[in-house]
């Protein structure tokens, strides 16, 4: 089920089997740092420092939300524990970027393929993008799976920058045409 409630700042959030997605909040911090803050997630992350600190965090969280451009923590429902992120860039010209992470005890349990859908029909029915991008780093299979149970497909191969290892890492890029479904249509309330 996916519940969307659009207000001024046209906030979305999505329910799933087992997660609600939300907007970060500022009082999110300190279990947003928690979660996120391990090496072996950050390292695969282009844009999150190492060390993750409270600060970062802190900093994250305030960052201006923009209509089309969904950003999302991950939490469980019934106990609601932060155990991800989840976004979409808008790149232009009807492309986003989807990028995710996932804290490392919740790993290998269908989170992230479970998030991924909700994110692409949000995508597909409330953004009107026609294409989906996302690349995950050579070193880290796991999310390619992923990635490919939701229907992506790689497109090239490339480079990109993390912040974290402070270097170029090899990646995989790949695609979702937003046009092919992947999974039956979530009704969208507003």
């Amino acid at each position: 089920m996916l519940v969307a409630s659009v207000e001024e700042s046209e906030t979305v959030f999505a329910l799933t089997r087992r997660l609600t997605l939300r907007p970060g909040w500022p009082e999110d911090a300190p279990a947003l740092s928690e979660a996120i803050g391990h090496e072996p997630v950050v390292r695969n992350l282009a844009r999150a420092p190492w060390p993750y600190t409270l600060g970062d965090a802190e900093h994250f969280l305030l960052l201006p939300r923009t209509p089309h451009q969904p950003r999302f923590q991950i939490m469980t429902r019934g106990e609601n524990r932060l155990i991800g992120g989840i976004e979409l860039i808008a790149l232009g010209a009807g492309v986003h970027e989807l990028g995710y992470w996932l804290t490392p005890t919740t790993w290998g349990q269908g989170f992230a393929t479970e998030a991924g859908r909700a994110v692409i029909d949000i995508a597909r029915h409330a953004l009107g993008g026609e294409r989906l991008v996302a690349r995950y780093m050579i070193d880290n299979p796991a999310s390619g799976r992923v990635l490919r149970r939701l229907g992506f497909a790689e497109t090239s191969r490339g480079r990109l920058f993390s912040v974290a290892r402070n270097a170029e890492v090899e990646c995989v890029e790949l695609a979702l045409d937003l046009a092919e479904p992947c999974a039956p249509p979530m009704p969208i309330a507003a």
